[in-house]
């Protein structure tokens, strides 16, 4: 599977539990542009997976739903939570925010910015 399809399986996965949990509002925050683009162009989306990604399609008009791209760094929960992901070995559900991310939540609650720094 490429980044491209793990994404897809992630937003699909994502979509499925807020119909399982029968969440009527979510806003589905992506760092994948082709995720984003693939919701309102089916035919990007993989053969493989379109049958799932296609339910999951009909789900979200009964839902308040939204999605959004942002960038990496816009997320450092996500990111950290990607991270998190590689070490894994089983699939897991936090009712409650892992430990791992709570610093991140308060600086996204407070509104403050997230910088990401390199070195050339």
């Amino acid at each position: 599977m490429n980044a491209f399809q793990a994404e897809l399986q992630g937003a699909i996965r994502a979509i499925e539990l807020a119909d399982q949990f029968h969440w009527k509002n979510l806003w589905l925050e992506c760092d994948s542009a082709l995720v984003i683009s693939a919701i309102r162009n089916k035919s990007q989306v993989p053969w493989r997976i379109r049958n799932r990604w296609e339910n999951c399609m009909r789900t979200i008009t009964f839902m308040n739903f939204i999605a959004t791209h942002v960038y990496r760094e816009g997320n450092s929960c996500a990111d950290a939570l990607a991270s998190l992901g590689l070490n894994v070995t089983h699939p897991m559900i936090w009712l409650i925010p892992p430990d791992c991310i709570r610093n991140f939540i308060a600086r996204n609650k407070t509104g403050l910015p997230e910088f990401r720094f390199i070195t050339f």
